[in-house]
C-alpha cells in the first residue's frame, strides 16, 4: 500500500510541477512536439518505401523467352531447371499459340496477320518472379546460360535504378529516425534540467528530511511521461488527420501508379500509437537521467 501511496502522490506532484514551472514545461513540450512530428513524418515514409519495395518484388518478374525450334519437351525440362534456381518463386508457362490466341483476342487486326503467316512467329515462354527483387539480375543471368533460352529480361535499366533509389531512401529514414530519436531525448533531457535546477533547492530540503532517492526521482520521472504524452498528441494529430487527407488527394498512388501507398486506416494508427509510446518513454528517460546524473542524486 505504501509503494501505491508513493506513486499516486508522484502522479499528482507531477502534474502540479508541468502546472507550476509553466514556461519550462512549455518548452520541453515544444521541443517533443517539434521532434517527434519529424519523427512521425520519417517512419510513415519509411513505411510506404518498405512497401513499394514489397510491392514491386511481388510485381516485377523476368520473362524467358524459348528458342522457337524448343519442343514441350524442351519446355518441361527448363521449367525444372528455373525452379531450381535458388530465388525463384514461381515459373508460370505460356505457350506461343496461347500468345497468339490472346493477342489475337486483344486486337482482331493483330489476329488477321498472324492468320497471313504459314508458322506461329511468337515464341514460347516462362513468367518468373522472384523471392528478393535485389537478386532479379542473378537470376535472369543464370536462365540466360541455360539450354533453349532465347532471352531473359526484366526491364534492367528501368528497374535496377528503382530499386536503387529505394534502397537509399530506406536506409536513410532509418537513419533519420533513430537519429532523430536521440536528438528528441537529448532535447528534452536539457530542457528538463532547467526545471529540475531551478527547484534544487526544494529537491535538497527533501533529502534533508530523509525523503528517500526513489520519492525525489519519481515525481520528475512521472512529469516527464506527462510533458512526452503533451508533446506527442499534435504529432498524432498532424499525422492522422494529414495521412488521410494525403492519401484520399493522391488516390492512394504516388508518382505512378505503380507506387501506390499504404491504406491509411491501422497503417496510421500504429504509427501514432510508436510516435505516442516513443515519446512517453523519452520523456521519462528524459527526467530520469537529468535527475540521476545531473543533480547526482
Amino acid at each position: 500500500m505504501k509503494a501505491f501511496r508513493i506513486i499516486g502522490r508522484s502522479i499528482r506532484d507531477a502534474f502540479k510541477s508541468v502546472f507550476r514551472n509553466f514556461s519550462l514545461s512549455m518548452a520541453s513540450i515544444l521541443c517533443a512536439t517539434i521532434t517527434l512530428l519529424v519523427v512521425s513524418i520519417s517512419l510513415i515514409i519509411a513505411g510506404n518505401v518498405n512497401s513499394a519495395t514489397k510491392d514491386l518484388e511481388s510485381e516485377l518478374s523476368i520473362v524467358v523467352y524459348l528458342e522457337k525450334d524448343a519442343n514441350e519437351e524442351d519446355a518441361n525440362f527448363l521449367k525444372s531447371a528455373i525452379e531450381k534456381v535458388d530465388g525463384v518463386n514461381t515459373v508460370v508457362y505460356k505457350s506461343k499459340n496461347e500468345w497468339k490466341l490472346e493477342m489475337s483476342e486483344y486486337n482482331s487486326s493483330i489476329g488477321i496477320i498472324f492468320d497471313s503467316y504459314e508458322d506461329n512467329p511468337l515464341l514460347d515462354s516462362f513468367t518468373v518472379t522472384v523471392n528478393d527483387v535485389k537478386s532479379l539480375d542473378s537470376i535472369s543471368e543464370s536462365i540466360r546460360k541455360m539450354d533453349k533460352v532465347e532471352s531473359a529480361n526484366y526491364g534492367e535499366d528501368t528497374v535496377d535504378t528503382l530499386v536503387s533509389v529505394f534502397d537509399v531512401v530506406e536506409k536513410a529514414t532509418i537513419v533519420v529516425v533513430i537519429a532523430l530519436i536521440f536528438v528528441t531525448a537529448f532535447l528534452i533531457t536539457n530542457t528538463i534540467k532547467l526545471t529540475i535546477y531551478s527547484r534544487r533547492n526544494e529537491i535538497e530540503i527533501m533529502r534533508l528530511v530523509g525523503a528517500s532517492n526513489t520519492a525525489i526521482k519519481l515525481p520528475f520521472v512521472f512529469e516527464g511521461f506527462i510533458i512526452g504524452i503533451l508533446g506527442s498528441l499534435i504529432p498524432v494529430i498532424i499525422t492522422i488527420y494529414g495521412y488521410i487527407i494525403a492519401y484520399e488527394k493522391l488516390n492512394g498512388h504516388i508518382l505512378t501508379d505503380l507506387i501506390s501507398l499504404i491504406n491509411p486506416y491501422n497503417f496510421i494508427f500504429y504509427i501514432a500509437l510508436i510516435v505516442i509510446g516513443l515519446g512517453a518513454l523519452i520523456g521519462m528517460f528524459g527526467s530520469l537521467r537529468a535527475v540521476r546524473k545531473y543533480l547526482k542524486i
